[in-house]
């Protein structure tokens, strides 16, 4: 079997036919599906889709059970907890919905993680990590664009010079370089390359 597009987050399973993993969706399986618009809904309350999942999380006054439903508990309708709580042996804790997000010093709202200035993301070669509220994805590096090239998604170098995006002179050279490009001004003229005389 061969899937031409590929298959990013599922399996080739016949001519360009994908068998996502469970949380993706599209025809190269490259979509987040989003399971809180799903009918019936998989949240008793609240539902929070994330990348290839989703958490639920219970009103106030309710609290998390293992099954995903909320079981009324008055000891956390005193907590007032942003998104739910838990008891463990008589003890409330309030929760957040992502690994991506922590308690905040209040004990009951969740605040983010930056991911990327903690140095918990790793981003490949050639991409830049982005946060966001809870989580964070890789960008590629400016000067390269995201292709699907030998059955994967990789960064690959923009030639400027052939997508004429580069800023060189009338009378310069474009010369195409990892990531950037440079200009050298022609025979005859001097200067940056971006101003030639």
């Amino acid at each position: 079997a061969t899937c031409g597009h590929g298959c990013k987050y599922g399996e080739c399973m016949g001519p360009n036919k994908c068998k996502c993993f469970p949380g993706f969706t599209g025809k190269t399986c490259n979509q987040d599906l989003n399971e809180c618009g799903l009918k019936p809904r998989p949240c008793e309350h609240r539902c929070m889709n994330t990348h290839g999942s989703y958490k639920c999380y219970c009103l106030n006054g309710y609290m998390l059970m293992p099954d995903g439903t909320c079981a009324s508990s008055r000891t956390c309708a005193m907590v007032n907890c942003q998104y739910g709580c838990e008891e463990v042996k008589g003890q409330v804790q309030c929760l957040c919905p992502s690994g991506g997000l922590q308690l905040g010093p209040n004990g009951r709202t969740c605040i983010d993680i930056d991911e990327c200035s903690t140095g918990k993301a790793v981003c490949s070669y050639n991409r830049r990590c982005i946060n966001t509220f809870g989580s964070f994805y890789c960008k590629c590096q400016l000067g390269y664009e995201l292709k699907y090239t030998s059955s994967r998604y990789n960064c690959v170098d923009v030639n400027e010079c052939v997508t004429n995006t580069h800023r060189c002179n009338l009378h310069a050279e474009c010369l195409n370089t990892e990531g950037s490009f440079q200009c050298k001004c022609k025979q005859g003229y001097q200067g940056s390359g971006f101003d030639c005389a």
